[in-house]
C-alpha cells in the first residue's frame, strides 16, 4: 500500500527531525553552556519557565482535539478501550518499575552508581505511569485509526491520569526509597496535566457554540498544529541542550537507559496488540490502542523529572534519554502494524459491532 501518510513529510521523516534536534542540542550545550545554565535557573518552585512554556505549546494544540462528550460512547465496542486501560494503568507502570530495578539495581549494578541507579530508574518510573495523551493523535493517523475512538481512549486515559499519575508514581518511587515531595508532584500534574486540558475544553466549548459545524474548531486545528510539532523539537533541543555534558561525557550511559526501555517498548506493544488480534478487535482501534500504551507522555514525564530532582539529575536525563527511544521506536511499530493490517482484516468477524458480543 503506497498511500502518502496523513503527516505529509512530517510525518514520514519524523525521526529524522528529532535526531537532527537532539544533535542540535547537544552542539549548542556543549559551545554555550553558560546559556543553558542561565536558562536552567529560570524556575519557581523547581518548575523550569522555559521547559513549562514548551511543553504547554505542545500540548495545548492536541488538549483541544480531546473531546469529553465522546465519553458517551464508553459503551460502545469497549474492547478496545478496555486493553488501553488495562495496559496503560494495571500492566505498564509496574512492568518498567520491575525493568528498572532489574537492569539498575543487578544487571548493570557494577557499572552505576547506587544513588545514581535510583534516579535512573525513577525517570523510567515516571516515563511508565505517563500514558501516552500528545502524541497519541499522531500515532493513530499514521496507522489510519478511528479518530473518534482515538478521542474516546485519550479522554478517559487523561481523566485517569488526573487523579491517578501523582498517587501511582509516589507509591512507585517510594520502592526506589526516594522521598518524594507531594506538592512538587501535585504542582507537576496541575500544570501539565490540568490546566492544559482545562483550557482545550474551554476553548472547544466555545467554538462549538458556533452555528458552523464544528469548522471554527477545525480551523483552530490546523492553525495550532505546527505549533504542536514546534513545541516538540524546541522542547527536545532545550533538554538536550541541558544534558549535553552528561551525554558526551558519559554516552554508554545512554545505552543503559535505552536497554530497558526499548524492552519495555517492544513489550508493552506486542501485548496490547496481541490481545487485540486474539480479541478481534478491529485493526483501526487494535494498532492505535497498542500505540497509546507503548507511547509515552514524556512531556509531562521531563518535566516532573525536573520538577522533583532537577535538570541535570540522573531522573531527568531518563526521561530525555526515552524522548531519543520513542520516536525511531514508535515509527517501526507504526509500520508493523500498517504491515499486518491484513491480518486482523481477516480475523475480526461481525460480532464485533454488536454490543451484546463485544463484553464476552
Amino acid at each position: 500500500m503506497n498511500e502518502p501518510s496523513p503527516l505529509g513529510i512530517f510525518g514520514r521523516y519524523l525521526s529524522l527531525w528529532v535526531g537532527l534536534c537532539i544533535l542540535t542540542g547537544i552542539g549548542l550545550g556543549s559551545v554555550f553552556p553558560a546559556l543553558f545554565k542561565f536558562v536552567a535557573n529560570l524556575e519557581y518552585a523547581n518548575v523550569n519557565f522555559m521547559v513549562a512554556v514548551l511543553i504547554w505549546v505542545m500540548i495545548y494544540p492536541m488538549m483541544t482535539q480531546v473531546d469529553f462528550s465522546s465519553l458517551k460512547d464508553l459503551g460502545r465496542k469497549p474492547r478496545g478501550l478496555c486493553i488501553t486501560l488495562v495496559i496503560n494503568w494495571l500492566v505498564k507502570p509496574f512492568s518498567m518499575t520491575g525493568l528498572g530495578i532489574l537492569f539498575f539495581e543487578y544487571v548493570f549494578a557494577g557499572w552505576v552508581e547506587p544513588q545514581t541507579a535510583k534516579e535512573y530508574i525513577a525517570g523510567m518510573i515516571l516515563l511508565g505511569v505517563a500514558p501516552c495523551t500528545a502524541m497519541v493523535f499522531v500515532w493513530s493517523q499514521l496507522t489510519r485509526g478511528d479518530a473518534g475512538y482515538t478521542l474516546v481512549q485519550v479522554s478517559v486515559n487523561d481523566l485517569i491520569m488526573v487523579f491517578a499519575f501523582a498517587p501511582i508514581a509516589a507509591f512507585l518511587l517510594g520502592l526506589t526509597d526516594i522521598i518524594v515531595p507531594w506538592e512538587t508532584l501535585l504542582l507537576s500534574v496541575v500544570l501539565y496535566v490540568v490546566i492544559p486540558l482545562m483550557a482545550g475544553y474551554f476553548t472547544r466549548r466555545i467554538l462549538n457554540k458556533k452555528d458552523d459545524h464544528g469548522e471554527a474548531l477545525q480551523r483552530l486545528a490546523k492553525y495550532l498544529e505546527p505549533f504542536s510539532m514546534i513545541g516538540l523539537l524546541a522542547t527536545v533541543i532545550v533538554l538536550f541542550g541541558f544534558q549535553a555534558q552528561t551525554i558526551l561525557d558519559q554516552p554508554f550511559v545512554i545505552g543503559l537507559i535505552s536497554v530497558p526501555l526499548l524492552i519495555q517498548s517492544y513489550g508493552i506493544f506486542f501485548l496490547a496488540y496481541g490481545w487485540s488480534y486474539l480479541w478481534e478487535v478491529p485493526h483501526n482501534i487494535a494498532a492505535p490502542a497498542a500505540l497509546i500504551g507503548t507511547s509515552n507522555f514524556f512531556e509531562l514525564a521531563v518535566a516532573v523529572a525536573i520538577s522533583l530532582f532537577g535538570l541535570q539529575s540522573g531522573a531527568a536525563l531518563a526521561t530525555v534519554v526515552g524522548v531519543l527511544v520513542e520516536v525511531p521506536v514508535m515509527l517501526t511499530l507504526v509500520a508493523f502494524a500498517n504491515n499486518t493490517q491484513d491480518y486482523f482484516t481477516h480475523s475480526v468477524h461481525h460480532n464485533w459491532d454488536n454490543p451484546s458480543l463485544t463484553t464476552k
